[in-house]
């Protein structure tokens, strides 16, 4: 019975494959008759084309392709620092308003009573090149930085980028000249009308605010402030074992979320944070289309 059943079970086997063969194939003739592609359509852009480059990621490398033509590198260091770094080597007094709690994020007391902190500035960055490199120095520090405040041009956590040069020979003339062409090539525009007002860093003396024309976005008549610079306080360079009496630079500091609105008219620093796709699709750009110095907008 067992040889006879499956001599009955291959017979009815090969009929249905057979069968199945014969429908699966005019099912097919059906779909090739029926179906039609039109190949002139244009090509969906898929993933890559949708895509968008965040505009502080944007301005991040067209700064740091600036600096690099006039010969600074790039210099990195930890978001988590130490309050010597970030306050004490920058020659911040312990009473300054800076160090008070209201305005930075403090982590809990190691064993010893001190506390590690969210850096307030990139400056530490400086700090930790000068302690390990002797100059000449010429860097830029890019990365987040952490203050507690927040509305409409401030967040608990934005972008800054700051420049240190350390040597002989130094001095603001040099200052001055390396911002206006940073200006001119940030703006892309062949004149920029710049004023520089007379402040108070504890880590740069003399220090300055640095305003310019608004000209250059499309607001005649009205100035920016967009950084803050000074030639580097000598209590910094002896903090970091260097000669005042024989080295000397400057330094500054802009905030890349802040230049970016200004460059590309985008109104409110939160939305840079909000991941809202609809906002990165109208400011990001096309990661195919990366504008450069030679030029290039926003899609």
């Amino acid at each position: 019975m067992g040889e006879a059943n499956n001599s009955v079970k291959s017979v009815v086997s090969s009929y249905l494959q057979e069968r199945h063969s014969e429908l699966h194939q005019a099912e097919l003739s059906q779909r090739l008759a029926t179906e039609t592609a039109d190949i002139t359509l244009p090509v969906r852009l898929g993933p890559q084309g949708e895509g968008r480059i965040h505009p502080v990621s944007q301005v991040f490398d067209e700064v740091t392709e600036i600096f690099a033509d006039m010969g600074f590198s790039v210099a990195e260091g930890p978001d988590i620092e130490t309050d010597d770094l970030n306050f004490t080597k920058l020659n911040i007094p312990p009473e300054h308003p800076a160090r008070q709690d209201h305005d930075t994020f403090y982590m809990r007391p190691r064993p010893d009573g001190t506390r590690l902190v969210l850096r307030t500035h990139t400056s530490p960055v400086q700090i930790r090149t000068m302690l390990k490199q002797k100059p000449p120095i010429r860097i830029i520090a890019p990365g987040r930085v952490y203050r507690c405040d927040s509305d409409q041009t401030h967040t608990p956590m934005f972008h800054q980028i700051e420049g240190l040069v350390i040597d002989e020979a130094t001095h603001m003339g040099h200052l001055k000249w390396t911002l206006e062409e940073f200006c001119k090539a940030f703006f892309e525009v062949d004149e920029v009308k710049m004023r520089f007002r007379a402040s108070h860093f504890p880590f740069t003396e003399p220090s300055a605010e640095v305003d310019v024309g608004a000209e250059a976005i499309g607001r005649p008549g009205q100035w920016l402030e967009i950084l803050g610079c000074g030639m580097v306080h000598p209590n910094v360079i002896r903090n970091c074992g260097l000669d005042p009496e024989k080295y000397q630079g400057f330094a500054f500091g802009m905030g890349l979320d802040r230049i970016t609105m200004l460059k590309y008219g985008i109104p409110d620093l939160r939305a840079f944070f909000s991941a809202d796709m609809r906002w990165l699709k109208h400011f990001g750009f096309l990661p195919f289309d990366v504008p450069t110095l030679a030029g290039g907008t926003a899609s």
